[in-house]
């Protein structure tokens, strides 16, 4: 057999997903109106900022929202709204990372599958503060150069109709297939 009858392998470097991760969480935030609250009327989470940055093992997502509170006060008889702007870092740690990335062409992004949301309110048990409980979901992605090895075929890229494929030994064992890998978005 000659070798240019011997498929070949080639490196070629691309961009890619390297690494991809995703993580809920559930806060509880104290915030203390100016006035002693009786009882809650409504509470909002707006204004939600935030950015990614590598660390360590993961993607910090570091953000801030307002907590908006809408309460009474002197025994039902007065109303005001309470608010407070809420800093975070969320360490979200990579389930899937590639390990042959290259570090110096890596960059990160985040997206909050579910923004920030008030799920419940209540005037705390020293009656003078109001506890949130917050709940957030992101999904983060970190993106590199790496490398992928294709096959080369010296005859070029004819036509494959009469070509003769053997999968006898596929044996359709597909359970060690990370799931995390496939597109959500097909």
């Amino acid at each position: 057999m000659a070798l240019a009858d011997k498929h070949q392998c080639r490196e070629i470097i691309t961009k890619a997903v390297c690494g991809k991760g995703r993580k809920f969480s559930t806060v509880t935030h104290t915030v203390t109106p100016p006035h002693n609250p009786t009882s809650i009327l409504g509470a909002w989470v707006i204004n939600h900022q935030y950015e990614a940055v590598r660390a360590g093992d993961g993607i910090e997502v570091i953000g801030t929202y307002d907590i908006n509170i809408w309460y009474s006060y002197d025994k039902n008889s007065q109303t005001d709204v309470a608010k407070e702007t809420v800093s975070y870092v969320e360490h979200v740690p990579l389930s899937y990372l590639d390990p042959k990335h290259r570090a110096s062409t890596q960059e990160v992004s985040a997206e909050a599958t579910q923004e920030p949301n008030c799920v419940e309110a209540s005037v705390s048990s020293n009656k003078s503060s109001v506890s949130i409980r917050v709940e957030r979901e992101f999904a983060v992605e970190m993106t590199a150069e790496t490398k992928v090895c294709v096959k080369i075929c010296p005859n070029g890229c004819g036509d494959d109709d009469d070509k003769d494929y053997d999968f006898s030994g596929d044996d359709g064992d597909y359970d060690d297939l990370d799931p995390d890998l496939l597109d959500d978005e097909l």
